[in-house]
């Protein structure tokens, strides 16, 4: 085992190398004090470049309950174990664990430690810390309750919000003379508040000049987030304040928060306060201040002992609602109501050294789920449960989730630790939704954030593959949103003058467009005209998804019922939308965007929109040709003949070296010099606003924000794709695919985390494994290291979350399921030794150990399967272990 060990003091770092007996034995690093800590770990990172080691020993660490590798440094202190793991992705232990348990068993507790939770220390402020709440989020689907501090008010450092799947409201906002209707996922009363006071004094408040340490760390398996906080108050009073909170995943109506205190130099009394404010209002996300973001009225507070009830109604869309709050303490407990607010308090007496408990259960209900007796509902289920029943619960639930679902790799500890933040953030977005009892679907920023004002996008199509192999009740239930809101559809293509369903690009409450109209640039602090509503596409994303979800569980009731009859409305919107030219012969597609996002019309047009988008004409095709095999029986033969006509006729804007074009004109605008902007600019990830802001257009240049043209090879398997291109009466040469790669990857800035997933993916398809690599690890990481800038403190993104776990099944584990045969083709990245996931395909259950070398499968039923290409015969409950070749690449396109 290579090692090398760091001791620290407020003015050095040692570095003693035991890995490499060529190289210099000891290193010192200076502590300089006009750098962050950062840029001094900085020079840790620099210095052990080169050198292979397995892991880092901390000499001297403090001493902590929380962590074990927090280290003094000038006058302040780091979990430097944190920061190296993230920075090394090599386990951090501390010495005196080493002592204690040797040095392999100390490794193998820190690496099982760091792959189950995800942890901070340490106080933060703004958007990283908006971002570590949402991080920090639980939920079960129903509810979810960002992960700040119990004691916090929404401010400039903490925004406590809670949400509840489908609870929207539309106010109405005046913006430069027009009326801007927003409809948002509402911030309700924040049921979460918890604080205390010293012998009734004032009412603790988040302020870092009282706050020594904070340890956060969110439990992946039981779904618990632990908050420690040493506080030393300006009184010279010392605690530790520790906080447990846990939403329930089995009873989703509830939530439970354990609050314990211990005096360390202080005897006294100790008040603890519960509250519920019903004064907060929308304002995660800035750039929606100017809109008005206060959406509910409170319509009741009462309380009888130890309960409390707040309830409201959101102020246009009239959803009823109603919180409790069950404060259970040793002492008896008062409340106070006051405005829109009630305030539960209990006084209990303190000793050093001996802790004091109360624990809070909060049940939220809704008309929407609750249609009669809300109230009285609320109140008579308010006293039950506990903090000990959720915690089971979740814990229960969570093991049968990863019992089936995980996703394991090694040794890379942060990808794995990831892996499963993002299993758990799906289930945090939707496990409810399984019920079946809710009217619901899961947001593209989930319950998580305000970010799209919480609505539903295209994002599913990224979240179904791991949910319709994994949790098909809940990928099921996000169809039925779909389902119920059909009529919506149909009388949106009605109003356009065409036939069938039109999805709208954002939903909410009741399936009508909900995509802003003005979008706000940060750049110039001016309202620009919103077109994203075009983006048609989205229907194609809805059959895509109806497709994926009964090919892995072949569901015919929901077809028959629901399913069928939804595609078949999607196509035939289509099919009244493709026009013929008389002059070529083919059928054109109009005034729609692609997944792009940056063009939004041709320059100087009139028309509004874009013509002949390459993705969506190839879904287009791909959906007329599912629907002449899936033959509903609402589709006449006629009409069955006439989808099959028009998909061979599409157009697509191909150039003379194979280059599909991601709409027609493409190839006439202009090209930008990446490398000039990025002089200018460095981050041009939005280059939109940028050329916005320069008084242009990203309309007139080949720019992308994120793939387009090849999002149907994500989709797709390649020959499929391919196909479809043929049945057109287009010819493409053998290359295609690698110079169509190329081209549009040397033109997309990815402005949306999406892109570098599905970029990664196909990047794998033409055998770069290191760029596909490269790109799914900034995937992976995206929300972690908050890479767009802020974006995560508004909402996880659920949709590249749920990618990652497709792309390392589907990629790296190379178990495709797209087609009526299970193909089994593993290629690690070189970071991943070995991998473990479940494949669950029309019934069966397929279980694979990867490694570079072999496949280790077992499936619970017979299955016939390709190995590499290879005819394989899979018995029940056997395990049989296939050799791979060793120049194993993934197929050339």
């Amino acid at each position: 085992m290579n090692t090398v060990t760091l001791k620290v003091t407020d003015q050095a770092i040692a570095i003693t190398n035991l890995a490499d007996p060529s190289a210099p034995s000891q290193m010192r690093i200076t502590y300089d004090p006009k750098l962050s800590i950062g840029k001094n770990l900085e020079k840790i990172r620099v210095a052990l470049v080169g050198i292979d080691f397995d892991a880092v020993i901390i000499e001297n660490p403090l001493s902590y309950s929380f962590s074990d590798t927090v280290v003094g440094l000038n006058h302040q202190r780091i979990d430097i174990g944190l920061a190296l793991m993230n920075m090394f992705n090599k386990p951090v232990v501390a010495a005196p664990a080493v002592r204690r348990l040797g040095l392999k068993q100390a490794l193998e507790a820190k690496r099982d430690l760091a792959s189950w939770h995800l942890d901070y220390y340490g106080q933060y402020s703004g958007a990283r810390n908006f971002g570590q709440e949402a991080m920090l989020t639980i939920g079960n689907g129903f509810l979810g309750l960002r992960g700040a501090y119990v004691e916090a008010n929404a401010d400039d450092d903490n925004y406590p919000g809670l949400y509840v799947a489908g609870v929207y409201n539309q106010n109405t906002t005046q913006i430069d003379d027009q009326a801007i209707v927003n409809e948002d996922l509402v911030n309700l009363p924040n049921a979460q508040y918890l604080s205390f006071a010293i012998d009734h004094g004032q009412r603790f408040a988040i302020k870092k000049s009282d706050i020594t340490d904070i340890y956060r760390s969110l439990d992946l398996k039981t779904g618990q987030l632990h908050t420690t906080m040493l506080v030393s108050l300006a009184t010279g009073h010392q605690l530790m304040v520790q906080t447990t909170k846990v939403a329930d995943m089995t009873h989703y109506h509830q939530f439970a928060i354990r609050y314990r205190l211990t005096p360390l130099n202080f005897a006294g009394t100790i008040s603890l306060f519960a509250g519920i404010d019903g004064t907060v209002v929308n304002q995660n996300v800035a750039r929606y201040a100017p809109f008005d973001s206060q959406h509910f009225d409170v319509t009741g507070l009462q309380s009888d002992q130890n309960l409390a009830m707040l309830t409201g109604r959101t102020k246009h869309s009239g959803i009823d609602f109603a919180l409790t709050s069950r404060f259970d303490a040793s002492a008896d407990v008062t409340t106070q109501a006051k405005g829109q607010i009630l305030l539960q308090q209990v006084d209990l007496p303190a000793a050093p050294g001996q802790s004091v408990v109360a624990e809070k259960t909060v049940g939220v209900y809704t008309s929407r789920e609750t249609p009669t007796a809300l109230s009285t509902t609320a109140w008579q289920h308010g006293r039950d449960g506990s903090f000990n029943d959720a915690a089971k619960h979740t814990e229960q639930f969570l093991q049968h989730v990863l019992a089936k679902g995980d996703v394991q790799v090694a040794p890379d500890v942060t990808s794995q630790k990831l892996l499963r933040v993002n299993i758990f953030h799906l289930y945090v977005a939707g496990a409810a939704l399984a019920t079946g009892e809710l009217d619901a679907s899961i947001g593209a920023r989930g319950l998580h954030g305000e970010a799209y004002r919480g609505h539903i996008f295209w994002d599913e199509i990224f979240m179904m593959p791991y949910l319709a192999a994994h949790a098909p009740a809940l990928a099921k239930a996000m169809l039925t949103y779909r389902a119920k809101r059909l009529p919506q559809a149909q009388q949106a293509a009605q109003a356009l003058g065409y036939d069938g369903a039109m999805y709208p690009w954002q939903s909410g409450l009741d399936g009508s467009e909900q995509a802003q109209k003005l979008h706000l640039n940060p750049l110039t602090d001016q309202f620009d005209p919103d077109e994203s509503a075009r983006q048609r596409h989205v229907s194609l994303a809805i059959a895509y998804d109806v497709w994926l979800y009964n090919h892995f569980n072949h569901d015919q009731v929901f077809m028959q019922t629901s399913g069928s009859k939804m595609v078949a409305e999607i196509g035939k919107f289509w099919l009244s939308k493709a026009e013929f030219d008389p002059a070529t012969k083919r059928y054109h597609i109009k005034g729609v965007m692609g997944p792009d996002e940056f063009h939004e019309n041709y320059p100087h047009a009139k028309a509004k929109g874009l013509t002949d988008n390459a993705y969506t004409n190839l879904m287009v095709a791909w959906l007329f040709q599912w629907l002449h095999d899936l033959q509903p029986q609402t589709l006449t033969p006629a009409t069955l003949t006439q989808m099959d006509q028009v998909r061979r006729r599409l157009t697509l804007d191909i150039n003379d070296d194979g280059i599909i074009g991601q709409f027609a004109g493409y190839f006439k605008l202009a090209t930008l010099d990446f490398d000039d902007y990025h002089k200018q600019y460095g981050d041009i990830s939005r280059l939109d606003r940028i050329l916005k802001a320069e008084g242009k257009t990203p309309d007139a240049y080949q720019v992308a924000k994120q793939a387009d043209t090849l999002m149907a090879f994500y989709l797709l398997d390649e020959p499929v794709v391919h196909q479809l291109i043929t049945d057109m009466g287009y010819s493409l040469p053998k290359d295609y695919f690698q110079q169509n790669l190329q081209y549009y990857l040397d033109r997309t800035t990815h402005g949306s985390t999406l892109s570098r997933i599905v970029y990664a993916l196909l990047d794998a398809r033409a055998s770069r494994v290191d760029q596909s690599w490269s790109l799914y690890h900034q995937a992976l990481l995206s929300d972690y290291y908050d890479i767009q800038g802020g974006t995560t403190a508004e909402g996880l993104h659920l949709g590249v979350m749920g990618a990652t776990l497709d792309v390392a099944t589907r990629v790296y584990a190379g178990v495709d399921a797209l087609g009526e045969t299970l193909r089994i083709d593993p290629n690690l990245p070189k970071a991943w030794r070995e991998m473990q996931v479940t494949q669950h395909f029309q019934g069966t259950s397929v279980t694979l150990e990867v490694s570079h070398q072999a496949v280790v499968v077992v499936a619970d039923h017979d299955l016939n399967v390709l190995i590499q290409g290879q005819p394989q015969v899979l018995k029940a409950g056997k395990k049989q272990r296939f050799l791979l070749r060793k120049d194993n690449v993934y197929d050339k396109i």
